[in-house]
């Protein structure tokens, strides 16, 4: 019996070498599955990554061109230094500061940003200016920003820009959201007279005939709007900001009626005798009030109101309505939204985009391309 005891302590002893070797060959096995503190770690992170090339130029920043109406900014400068500054903190290029002209107050400037493949294009001036420069970013990937410094900076208060600090503005237009808005078009008919060019605000800029072709972003209007456009001084304007139009405006409430044959959509309408026809992409007006609580910029359609009041009391009604916001017709005010208007008239009537009186006509189209434009919001 001893011998069987000791066999079976070697049995034994062979078992548990045999235990013993195959654990040291798990706990040193190089493979990349071992898990043993002597297998082969991991490079790091880095070294997957190619080095870093140091003669290599850095990524490109991106850049900004400012269209600046230089009427509107008392030292071009320091405007100058503030966007660079602005820009600099924003991680951005300095940007492009391209001037208006009298023969071109921004349709050129803006095409001239594009072929230079900047990446924002700002507007720094009135709605003349940003209007301008839309006509030559309509249609394109390219968008713009908004840096008011107008009387009434009309589609900056209905996009809520702020209009009292340049580098607060410019912040926006650098990373504020893309909002693609509508582009209208008011087209003259072309036995129009016409007593003011559009210099550079249409489709291409003015090198001769007047163009017929107008891009307006908030409102154009024929009548009374247009008269009150027309009549208030540059200097009122400079003095009193948007007051100077209801100041000029209660001189002009009795200008006469005349009779409107218009077209919504192909529908022809009642003609009627106005005081005003006025066609809105979007509905705020300066003092933040609402002629067309419905409009939408985005939509792919413009609202229109016909305005024609006979007396004061009727004036007054129309202010309350207007006021209140209130949204339905009243015998004085008829309210109506589509996507071509047609208006005839008898004799010519002063015409008016986004606050800039064009002349007079007797026949305008107005139309609306949907989403055309890409403006930088909050």
């Amino acid at each position: 019996m001893p011998g069987s005891w000791t066999l079976l302590a070697l049995a034994v002893a062979l078992c548990l070498l045999l235990c013993a070797l195959v654990v040291w060959m798990v706990l040193t096995d190089p493979g990349p599955r071992g898990r043993g503190r002597h297998r082969a770690r991991r490079p790091p992170r880095s070294a997957f990554r190619p080095e870093a090339d140091p003669e290599a130029e850095p990524p490109r920043r991106p850049r900004a061109a400012v269209v600046v109406n230089p009427t509107k900014v008392d030292d071009l400068a320091a405007t100058r230094a503030s966007l660079a500054q602005a820009s600099a903190r924003l991680g951005w290029d300095d940007p492009v500061v391209l001037e208006t002209t009298a023969e071109d107050p921004g349709t050129g400037q803006a095409r001239l940003a594009l072929e230079q493949g900047v990446d924002l294009v700002c507007t720094l001036g009135g709605d003349g200016t940003t209007r301008a420069v839309a006509a030559a970013l309509a249609g394109t990937r390219t968008p713009m920003g908004l840096l008011p410094r107008g009387t009434g900076n009309l589609l900056a208060r209905n996009l809520d820009i702020p209009a009292g600090d340049l580098e607060v503005a410019f912040e926006v237009a650098c990373t504020g959201r893309n909002k693609a808005i509508d582009v209208a078009w008011l087209d003259l008919d072309p036995v129009a007279e016409v007593v003011a060019d559009d210099e550079g605000q249409a489709e291409e800029p003015v090198r001769g005939e007047p163009v017929r072709r107008h891009p307006f972003l908030v409102m154009a209007g024929m009548g009374f709007d247009a008269e009150i456009m027309g009549s208030t001084s540059e200097g009122l304007k400079k003095s009193v900001g948007w007051p100077a139009y209801f100041a000029t405006g209660l001189g002009k409430i009795f200008v006469r009626r005349f009779k409107i044959r218009w077209s919504v959509d192909g529908q022809e309408q009642t003609p009627v005798a106005a005081r005003t026809i006025v066609f809105g992409n979007c509905g705020t007006l300066t003092g933040g009030i609402q002629l067309m609580p419905s409009a939408q910029i985005d939509d792919g359609r413009l609202d229109c109101v016909v305005v024609s009041p006979r007396t004061i009391v009727g004036w007054a009604s129309l202010a309350g309505s207007v006021l209140s916001r209130s949204e339905r017709d009243m015998p004085h005010l008829a309210r109506t939204s589509g996507e071509r208007f047609e208006v005839e008239v008898d004799e010519p009537h002063p015409v008016q985009v986004d606050g800039d009186v064009l002349g007079e006509a007797r026949h305008v189209v107005a139309t609306v391309d949907r989403q055309a434009l890409i403006v930088r919001s909050r």
